[in-house]
């Protein structure tokens, strides 16, 4: 067996891809002897996470399950020097923010340096102060890799304080021996299927491809729109046809047979191949939303100066293959395909790590409600109340 093909029986992981779309902060009183922060919310400015002699100590890096093969943290840790903290304990951006947040609000990060959260969050983390900027001439290798579909987006234009970690699409994941007609997200909805489908707790997942589905355009809706669509979810959770609302551990449910068809992402359904050939990602008849899952640095990160060595690390092409190989998402670096062409991966000539803008076409980025905070606030607690059961 393989190294990917173990994958799916350990568990599995999260994650990312952008086609031309994926278009704050508080003093810490002690910093690590690797690096500290400067400037300081009270002074109107955004702190930034300096990069301070060489690299060395420990780098703790929170991120979502089983989302990097088995042989880069040890590779890095023999290369540098640097002890690495791996700790997959993102399953959901919101469960994994209010666990943090107490820390963050005291300006400390649990002793995390890297922190792996999806657009949105990054933003929300960034709004709120706990993100750091980034030291522009430590994470220069890395950015220099940047591919450039994702060097400038919406919520950081210049990538002052993210970086990708991998990026991806959330559609279809189908069992295609027990569903072989679902091709559309209206399909979760067939009577014949109740009680074995199931979509992801993360609201912006789910609902904008529920919403495509009945023909309306995340970009385009509306907050009634927003409601309703949570409203027609409520209705098929409470009547039994969704059999619950998951973050990762859907894989574990598709993988026993609970479930034959859920919402779920990209690079999943490649793990889940190893062990089940009839699970598939499937790109819904409506298209596909994207995401990336982004690198930042929290404020209180005690050790910056490794963080950076490891974000350095991930992006050199020969590294970055590694990853793509295993985890068979979007690659963010410049450079990956042509080392996986030269390693005779599979990797290289896969839409879900290489998506033309064909395959992609319909698909949309993981739009806001509009109409400011107060309507997200709305719209977010009418979602808590549907997957709670409230």
């Amino acid at each position: 067996m393989t190294e990917r093909e173990a994958g799916p029986m350990k568990g599995f992981k999260k994650l990312l891809f952008g086609v031309a779309m994926l278009i704050a902060a508080l003093v810490v009183a002690a910093c690590g002897s690797e690096g500290g922060i400067e400037g300081g919310k009270d002074e109107g400015e955004v702190p930034v996470a300096k990069a301070e002699g060489e690299p060395s100590g420990t780098v703790k890096i929170a991120n979502w399950p089983f989302y990097i093969d088995r042989k880069t943290v040890p590779e890095f840790e023999r290369e540098t020097g640097i002890k690495v903290q791996y700790v997959e304990e993102v399953n959901d951006n919101n469960d994994f923010l209010a666990k943090v947040q107490p820390q963050l609000q005291r300006g400390e990060s649990g002793g995390r340096d890297i922190m792996i959260v999806t657009d949105w969050m990054a933003n929300r983390m960034r709004e709120l102060g706990y993100l750091q900027d980034f030291d522009e001439e430590a994470i220069a290798p890395a950015k220099a890799n940047l591919v450039p579909q994702l060097a400038s987006p919406a919520f950081d234009p210049e990538r002052k304080f993210s970086l990708p970690w991998q990026s991806g699409m959330t559609g279809l994941v189908v069992n295609k021996a027990k569903a072989p007609d679902v091709t559309s997200i209206n399909d979760l909805f067939d009577p014949k299927y109740k009680g074995r489908v199931e979509m992801l707790n993360e609201m912006r997942d789910t609902v904008p491809l529920v919403m495509m589905a009945d023909g309306v355009r995340p970009e385009d809706a509306t907050e009634e729109d927003w409601m309703n669509t949570i409203e027609k979810i409520r209705e098929a959770a409470e009547s039994g046809q969704i059999r619950k609302f998951t973050g990762n551990d859907y894989t574990r449910d598709l993988a026993n047979g609970d479930a034959v068809a859920v919402i779920g992402w990209s690079g999943d359904a490649v793990q889940l191949q190893a062990d089940n050939p009839d699970i598939q990602f499937v790109m819904p008849d409506e298209g596909c939303t994207l995401w990336s899952d982004n690198m930042v640095i929290p404020v209180g990160a005690p050790n910056p100066t490794a963080a950076y060595a490891w974000m350095n690390y991930v992006y050199d092409p020969e590294n970055q293959a590694q990853i793509a190989d295993y985890n068979y998402y979007f690659t963010p670096v410049k450079g990956t395909k042509e080392v996986l062409e030269r390693m005779g991966s599979d990797a290289a000539k896969s839409e879900l790590v290489f998506p033309t803008e064909e395959y992609t076409a319909n698909c949309s980025t993981q739009d806001e409600p509009p109409g400011g905070p107060e309507v997200v606030r709305k719209v977010e607690q009418a979602w808590q109340d549907v997957i709670t059961g409230a």
